[in-house]
């Protein structure tokens, strides 16, 4: 880290460098946007920094934040951090339950209310002596708001300063399984890792960001907003989902970091327009295949992107090579909120598709003798809050930080993510298998939005799938059904033939429902709760394996 220096002394430095610099572009509606230069974002911060502190807060405490991603959410970060508090940020799409159990369990003393799609439901979560005060673009209420606040109190004056091993944030894990745990994060741990980062990623401020993923995850948190204090790059935030694409071609980013299931549905959409058959076939064509790219790249509001980035889940190998084919330059790396996002990354001479990269400089790898993969990061959380005994049995000995997961490594570093040490199951035949590498294969094929490999206790497992939203609406036509029957009789086929024998599939049951972040089965950054799947088809599981079909409909 350089020279001891911390986050809130590199926002200084940028504060003073970049004073007039235009920092954030916030969409508004209807198209209209609002711009931050540094100057303004920090004037802002200031000013409510010294609001808080006229609150009685203590040093040390907790201010929760619930928005989507906004510039007021790290407006309001900065003012946590330079009032000499803890950032709790909750995400954004969860229930009233989720709300209440974070704001309780970390002790919130404030709650700052930003845009959200659903206060409604979420306010009833939200214990009614909690102050409580709203950001620009938040939906109705009566809390007092940060335009007012900003118009009646004086910036907080010098640079406050805090200490390497003060918490800055605590990050509830999205809770794929099990009640979410609070990660807590030092300013030394988060500010080595931004560093890490942005010099692994040769982040300036010539750079241009689209921030769109929640900013209540680590991935997000790191590589957009951290980043950023850092390497002032320029942020800009996306203003709904059905405005994507526009935000998307008004950033016209040069760093872009996605999600796998994202990934596939701007693939899913290309082939929509273009069948992969045809698109193949226009590629291998000399000079109309890099019109083909450059106009796809272009559609899609990529064609400025230098580096693009997956993370968060596992992604098909396959999707990978299809994105490079076009000459998106798409690295996978691995990492996890325990860590602050700062593990493994692909770069120059070690990348390959199927792999999540080489260690980033400052971290160790191990692979126990279980084939788990053991990590110690610069990066490395303080512990679970509120849960020693946990944060204890998490360590190996030697300081190593189990990841949960299996994994291979090369000679030459590049690691491969195998599966979760507790997703395995074990078939009746007494086999293990592992559901992830199988579902990357699912997942690759155009019909398919989301797959789920399941079996526990049965003498093979199977697969539940569910229809890309393309299919679903043709799915009631019976010629349509049957088409897609042959379709995935033959991706069956297919998928086996990659597969050890115990690995192989018994059938695949197409569901009816769509697994999504509100009815449950998905975390908000789109990963499957599995123990939600498995309660809502488990019951079902034995009557699919009595039909003997190869393709069951549920």
């Amino acid at each position: 880290m350089s020279a001891g220096k911390l986050l809130l002394d590199h926002v200084y430095d940028n504060e003073v460098r970049y004073a007039d610099k235009i920092y954030f572009t916030q969409p508004t509606g209807g198209g209209q946007v609002r711009e931050y230069t540094w100057r303004e974002v920090m004037d802002r911060a200031r000013r409510l920094a010294t609001f808080m502190q006229s609150q009685g807060l203590e040093p040390g405490d907790n201010v929760a934040i619930v928005s989507k991603n906004c510039a007021h959410f790290i407006i309001s970060e900065l003012a946590i951090w330079m009032g000499g508090y803890c950032t709790v940020a909750i995400f954004p799409t969860v229930s009233a339950e989720g709300a209440k159990y974070v704001l309780e369990h970390s002790g919130a003393k404030l709650l700052i209310v930003g845009k959200l799609d659903t206060w409604d439901d979420m306010q009833q979560g939200i214990p009614d002596d909690l102050s409580c005060i709203a950001m620009p673009l938040a939906p109705a209420n009566d809390f007092m708001t940060i335009d007012h606040i900003v118009a009646n109190h004086e910036p907080l004056a010098g640079k406050p300063a805090r200490e390497p091993e003060d918490t800055g944030m605590i990050i509830y894990t999205s809770g794929s399984t099990g009640q979410p745990k609070g990660v807590m994060h030092g300013f030394k741990q988060m500010s080595a890792a931004a560093e890490g980062i942005v010099d692994a990623l040769e982040l300036n401020a010539q750079d241009r960001c689209l921030s769109y993923l929640p900013l209540a995850h680590v991935f997000e948190r790191a590589y957009i907003e951290c980043s950023s204090m850092i390497g002032a790059q320029h942020l800009f935030f996306a203003e709904s989902l059905d405005t994507f694409v526009a935000d998307l071609n008004r950033a016209r980013p040069t760093l872009f970091i996605s999600v796998p299931r994202l990934w596939l549905k701007f693939q899913l959409g290309v082939f929509q327009k273009m069948p992969a058959k045809k698109l193949n076939r226009l590629l291998k064509i000399p000079i109309l295949g890099g019109i083909v790219k450059k106009k796809i790249l272009g559609g899609l509001g990529l064609d400025q992107v230098r580096l693009a980035g997956s993370g968060s889940a596992p992604i098909p190998a396959e999707l990978i090579a299809w994105y490079r084919k076009l000459g998106l330059n798409l690295l996978e790396g691995y990492a996890m909120s325990e860590d602050f996002a700062y593990s493994h990354l692909s770069k120059e001479g070690f990348s390959e598709p199927g792999y999540v990269g080489v260690p980033y400089p400052g971290v160790d790898v191990q692979i126990s003798a279980e084939g788990e993969i053991l990590i110690k990061s610069i990066g490395c959380m303080q512990g679970y809050y509120k849960q020693p005994d946990l944060t204890a049995e998490c360590f190996t000995e030697e300081g190593f930080f189990k990841t949960g997961d299996r994994g291979e490594r090369r000679s030459d570093g590049l690691l491969k993510i195998t599966g979760r040490v507790k997703e395995l199951f074990k078939t009746s035949k007494g086999k293990y298998v592992a559901p992830a590498p199988i579902e990357n294969i699912l997942n690759t094929d155009g019909h398919v939005e989301l797959s789920m490999v399941t079996g526990s206790g049965h003498p093979q497992p199977c697969a539940l799938l569910v229809l890309s939203e393309e299919e679903r609406g043709k799915v009631s036509d019976s010629g349509s059904k049957d088409r897609l029957t042959a379709a995935f009789e033959t991706l069956l086929s297919q998928t086996n033939d990659k597969l050890e024998h115990h690995e192989r599939l018994e059938f695949i049951a197409v569901v009816s429902e769509e697994w999504t972040i509100e009815n449950n089965m998905l975390t908000p950054t789109m990963k499957l709760r599995r123990t939600a799947v498995e309660d809502a088809y488990g019951p079902k599981l034995e009557g699919f394996y009595s039909q003997g079909a190869k393709v069951v409909w549920a």
